[in-house]
């Protein structure tokens, strides 16, 4: 058995240690991509520093107090604008020229960095990074250093970025398993628990230790030691390890991962208390079952032994069952004989029972009792003696007033009533001092009456305590109920808090995003070298996937308040198809895919924006994770019990998704390794196409395989064909007009300058003339009849005024009305609706250059033709 024990528990725990390895790998995976993800927010910044002018120039020369304070005002505004810490600007001598912090008391401006790593390797290599607690601020962060160079190639100087990462370790808090980063030297520099942080994974070498002085990289900290001891080596990755200092109560399973780029570690220490719970638990269910294999052999021998002895019993036991009825049957003659043979009345018999007894003869007479109904009622021992009439003992109760309330006389003729009828009974009685009875009567073969007298005071008690507890549970029952109440109630105000403030928070950041990509967008044409493209081309990719994850917040945010409004129709699937494989054709084709859009006829009842977000979320992954062979997109009727519908189903022939990640790559932010380098994605496509599947009603599934690729597909109910008109495709707007915005009058109203600037310049060069480009109260102030523009390009949120109303404004100024765009960094689909029924045009922000050049142009094209007509 104790063997048995042992190998189900090793077994145990070492599959259970398997599957925990697997699943904490990933959590470390994430980790891990969390934190690199950070790094690379900030990455293109100092690059695209490097190359500004005005940068180079100020380390050619001695600087004046004026250019010094200009140079730091706009690493200043740099800084703001990326959310870093600190941008620092220094010579090649190591002497900081200017910084973003020159407004605090500890500025960097004036400080020799020449001993920091990030420093020397930025002038030596072009570019530098390090991990080090500030000498001027004294707050940890991670350097980012790219070189400054002159039109021939020497170095100037170097711009540096300091990255804080106190908000990873925030995140990781979440988390209920330690989450340790470690430099080259075996550091530990970030933690989510502050007793690890600046321990030592083995000690330093002296090499090591001499560069952590120089580089002043850990300031004043204490680098402690970390003690532990390795025990096993755990299925898959990891290793269980017991902590001594800092100490922990138990071993865990400890990973790590080494992070690209950097030479640093992450480390992740998991508790496995539950594991070895499972592993004693399976130990015990082994034994059990030893135990049961063995019992039932020995049962299985007691049943023949039984067998063999059970009919030489029967005779036996039909002997003792007869001489048992016969004892019965005599119990009450014998009570009644040994009562009359008693001289005082009390029987030996009856002295055992724990209830009081007394037996009277049919002339009502005492018989027999016992000296626990003595004890019960108090009677005076002149009253105790056989041939006593049994009404001299209730009329002694009755002056004592154990008969209640009445007429005493009735309540004793009652009594005597009952035992001359033999009527058996059963009922309780309370006397005064609390003690209730339970008095039980039955008549003798003979004549006669046996009564019994049993305490039941504790038993009464017990129950009408188990009431009050009951009440008191159902109490504080509903107490719970209601806390319960007003706990769901105020987790929903905080919801819908945080979608508020989701929907603001979008919002504020799509602004400065808008100008910063229509920025972009004119770079190219200024750029004259392929280096400046490639860096240009980088910059406008970083904007647009933070474009996407800001639009698909606020989607998700739109969709969780219910803001995003569903338009469901007939409509046939093949325009659908064909939208989709025009977005996306040369996309694959460029990254060496082949995709087929398979035609159908077939007609669906959906929302058509809606549905093709979905297939474009599909095509749109498919293509990320797919490296060679074709992606197909087709459609397959399927009967349901509830009515016909089609499968639209995304084929891709990709390294397909393990069964174990089929439900999280639905969930936000999760996203697999296996995309292409430069295009990893958002985390959200996914999390976005099953809320819209909830919202729609339509089932969405996956199958997979591993190293054959992956279906994604989406279920959708059958349509009317009857129900949908035929539609005739109008001409395009090339073919109407080759330069519809060649020298087109435009308004421009943006309280935001970045946007307004960006706008215009990017107005100018499509050929249009700005005539005003301003805020609200400017251009109220400079309408007058008959100077009103062409075009109207309108801001929704001005401040504190509201773009439609401005332009009802400008427009009884001007004494006419020209067509107008709004403009928003909010997808509201009440403003969009209101503004499709007045014909105006409607663009959400970051506007793409493309769609607001289209939407112009198909403005003024649908003007001419008005004016033709």
């Amino acid at each position: 058995m104790l063997l048995c024990m042992f190998a189900a528990s090793r077994i145990a725990l070492q599959t259970s240690l398997h599957d925990e390895s697997q699943s904490v790998q990933r959590q470390l995976t994430l980790h891990a991509q969390a934190m690199l993800q950070r790094v690379d927010r900030y990455r293109t910044l100092p690059e695209v520093l490097a190359l500004d002018n005005q940068l180079k120039d100020a380390l050619t020369h001695p600087l004046s107090a004026a250019e010094v304070d200009k140079l730091n005002r706009k690493l200043e505004q740099a800084n703001g604008a990326s959310r870093a810490s600190t941008l620092t600007l220094i010579d090649k001598g190591g002497r900081a020229l200017a910084a973003s912090n020159w407004r605090d008391s500890h500025t960097n401006v004036g400080e020799d960095y020449s001993f920091r790593p990030y420093v020397t390797q930025a002038l030596s290599h072009g570019s530098g990074r390090f991990y080090g607690i500030g000498m001027t601020t004294g707050l940890p962060g991670y350097f980012l250093s790219q070189a400054i160079r002159a039109d021939d190639g020497s170095v100037l100087g170097l711009i540096a970025i300091k990255i804080l990462l106190q908000e990873l370790e925030g995140e990781w808090l979440q988390s209920p398993d330690i989450v340790l980063a470690s430099d080259e030297h075996g550091v530990i520099f970030l933690s989510n628990r502050d007793e690890w942080r600046y321990r030592l994974l083995q000690p330093l070498s002296a090499k090591d230790q001499q560069e952590v002085q120089d580089t002043h990289q850990y300031a004043d900290q204490t680098l402690q030691p970390l003690s532990y001891r390795l025990n096993q080596t755990a299925e898959g990755r990891g290793v269980l390890a017991s902590f001594s200092q800092p100490q922990l109560a138990d071993p865990v399973l400890w990973l790590r991962m080494d992070l690209p780029e950097s030479r640093w570690q992450l480390h992740l220490l998991h508790d496995i208390s539950h594991n070895q719970s499972t592993s004693h638990w399976a130990a015990i269910a082994a034994g059990g079952l030893w135990l049961a294999a063995a019992l039932l052999v020995l049962y299985i021998r007691q049943r023949q032994r039984l067998a063999a002895l059970r009919q030489r019993s029967r005779k036996e036991l039909e002997t003792v069952l007869h001489q048992h009825a016969q004892e019965l049957r005599t119990a009450q003659d014998g009570i009644v004989q040994a009562a009359k043979q008693a001289e005082t009345g009390l029987s030996r018999s009856l002295q055992h029972l724990p209830q009081g007894v007394v037996v009277v003869d049919p002339q009502l007479r005492l018989v027999a009792w016992n000296s626990r109904y003595i004890e019960l009622f108090r009677y005076p021992p002149e009253l105790m003696r056989v041939g006593q009439p049994i009404e001299t003992l209730i009329r002694h109760n009755a002056k004592r007033g154990l008969l209640g309330k009445g007429d005493v006389d009735q309540a004793i003729q009652r009594r005597l009533e009952h035992l001359r009828s033999g009527s058996p009974h059963l009922h309780e009685s309370a006397k005064g001092d609390g003690t209730v009875l339970e008095i039980r009567g039955n008549p003798l073969p003979d004549g006669g009456f046996v009564t019994s007298y049993a305490d039941i005071t504790s038993y009464k008690n017990t129950a009408r305590e188990l009431r009050n507890l009951a009440d008191t549970l159902e109490q504080r029952i509903a107490e719970r109920t209601h806390d319960l109440a007003q706990a769901k109630q105020e987790a929903e105000r905080a919801n819908r808090y945080k979608t508020r403030f989701v929907a603001s928070a979008v919002h504020d950041l799509l602004q400065p995003l808008n100008a910063a990509r229509i920025f972009t967008s004119l770079l190219p044409a200024y750029l004259q070298d392929d280096a400046g493209r490639l860096l240009a081309q980088r910059v406008d990719k970083s904007l647009a996937s933070q474009d996407a994850i800001l639009t698909s917040l606020l989607d998700i945010s739109r969709m969780e308040s219910g803001q995003l409004e569903v338009h469901v129709r007939d409509f046939t699937i093949s325009s659908l198809l064909e939208v989709v494989h025009n977005n996306f054709a040369l996309q694959a084709e460029h990254e060496g895919l082949s995709l087929r859009c398979i035609p159908s006829q077939l007609v669906v009842r959906s929302d058509e924006a809606l549905l093709r977000r979905i297939l474009q979320n599909f095509v749109s992954n498919a293509i990320r994770y797919s490296h060679k062979g074709r992606i197909v997109v087709g459609c397959r009727r399927e009967h349901r019990p509830n009515g016909d519908h089609v499968r639209i189903e995304v084929h891709d022939q990709g390294p397909g998704i393990p069964p174990a990640l089929q439900k999280e790559i639905f969930e936000e932010f999760r996203r697999l390794d296996e995309g292409h380098a430069d295009d990893r994605g958002t985390g959200l496509g996914l999390a976005i196409v099953e809320r819209l599947g909830k919202l729609l009603g339509h089932e969405i599934g996956l199958r997979s395989t591993l190293g054959k690729g992956s279906i994604f597909w989406v279920s959708v109910p059958l349509g009317n064909a009857a129900a949908v008109a035929p539609t005739l495709q109008e001409p395009s707007p090339s073919t109407r007009s080759d330069s519809p915005l060649q020298g087109a009058a435009i308004w421009y109203v943006e309280d935001d300058p970045p946007t307004r600037d960006a706008t215009c310049a990017l107005l100018q060069r499509w050929g249009c003339k700005v005539l005003l480009a301003a805020n609200a109260p400017e251009a109220l102030a400079h309408a007058q009849p008959g100077n009103a523009p062409q075009l109207v390009l309108l801001d929704v949120h001005l401040g504190q005024l509201y773009g439609p109303d401005v332009y009802a404004q400008l427009c009884d100024r001007w004494g006419q009305q020209p067509p107008v765009i709004l403009l928003t960094a909010e997808g509201d689909s009440t403003l969009r609706r209101q503004a499709a029924e007045r014909g105006w045009g409607f663009l959400a922000k970051p506007v793409r250059p493309p769609a607001l050049r289209a939407l112009m142009s198909q403005t003024f094209l649908r003007g001419r033709e008005g004016g033709n007509q």
